[in-house]
């Protein structure tokens, strides 16, 4: 995407927080992020520089997600529920805002977001042993937020299969898993705004442990505990056996979530969300090639992604009974 032309609607966006004389610098994209376009900027003002990012609806596709507008509404709910994140400098719809895109402007929080870094550098070391605990706090503050209006409740399996079916391509193991996990489906909790994405690379940590919680594109009504499977799937350990997002246990995970309020959590039914989480991953591993296949979005990080399909085989192999 060509950025030379953002800048002076941008500086209209931000005019309203900072003034009229208020410049754009620094203004680059990021890496990563196979749904959003990500950039990162200053703000420059008398008063000295603010380091914000902006995010840009991207290509629409089957997990582009929620309106950038009511991630924005989401992430403004979140600071007032206790969950760390980004402050929300701006947002808009494309149709009346001066970018011609959904939009949303946050401040840039400082931290690592890398997982091989955060589960490997030395300077977070006294984060590590921290991090399942209060990624558990932090999830039982998540369950516990009001619904945003808009929020739909998840389809779960359902979708699952539609989705794979579309494909048109045999997976045969992914198949089986699907027919396992209906068939040996646990008891539902009461439904709750779930993140839908909350892992090891959605989180931005420092020394002190979680500064902020990103990217609520995923968030929907749904059981709690998928957001605890979902932190505990293997992709989200990236090579580390510790199986909670890499850096912790199972047992620091569940007691910081029940003691801060969650729901009580069932170890057979955790092992069946996470197994759930695992599927989940080797379905969008297989519709976010397609992107790249089919011509819809050629990128190298959806054709990668496309490779990893066969990684969730291989762990939902080694989890069926």
């Amino acid at each position: 995407m060509d950025l030379s032309g953002l800048g002076g609607p941008l500086r209209d966006v931000l005019t309203a927080r900072y003034g009229p004389d208020v410049q754009v610098a620094e203004l680059r994209r990021s890496a990563g992020g196979a749904s959003r376009i990500t950039c990162t900027f200053d703000a420059v003002t008398g008063s000295g520089r603010h380091p914000l990012v902006l995010r840009l609806a991207g290509p629409a596709g089957e997990f582009s997600g929620l309106p950038l507008p009511m991630e924005a509404e989401l992430m403004r709910a979140a600071r007032r529920a206790g969950v760390p994140g980004p402050e929300v400098i701006a947002a808009g719809a494309a149709a009346d805002g001066p970018l011609g895109v959904d939009f949303v402007v946050m401040e840039r929080v400082e931290g690592e977001t890398i997982p091989r870094r955060i589960l490997r550098d030395p300077a977070l070391a006294p984060a590590r042993p921290r991090l399942a605990a209060e990624c558990g706090r932090i999830l039982a503050a998540v369950h516990r937020m009001p619904p945003v209006p808009g929020l739909e409740r998840d389809r779960g399996l359902e979708r699952w299969r539609e989705l794979l079916d579309a494909a048109g391509e045999p997976h045969p193991v992914l198949e089986f898993a699907l027919r396992w996990l209906e068939r040996n489906r646990p008891p539902a909790n009461p439904q709750v705004l779930v993140h839908g994405d909350f892992r090891n690379g959605n989180l931005v940590v420092g020394p002190d442990g979680v500064r902020a919680v990103l990217d609520w594109e995923l968030a929907h009504l749904g059981d709690p505990l998928e957001d605890l499977g979902w932190l505990c799937a293997k992709a989200w350990r990236f090579g580390s056996p510790e199986p909670v997002g890499g850096f912790g246990g199972y047992d620091d995970l569940i007691a910081a979530y029940e003691e801060a309020g969650g729901v009580r959590v069932d170890r057979d039914a955790l092992r069946w969300w996470e197994m759930y989480g695992v599927l989940r991953w080797g379905v969008i591993c297989i519709m976010q090639a397609r992107r790249h296949l089919t011509g819809v979005e050629r990128s190298v990080e959806l054709a990668a992604i496309g490779r990893r399909t066969a990684e969730t085989e291989w762990d939902l192999l080694q989890m069926l009974p």
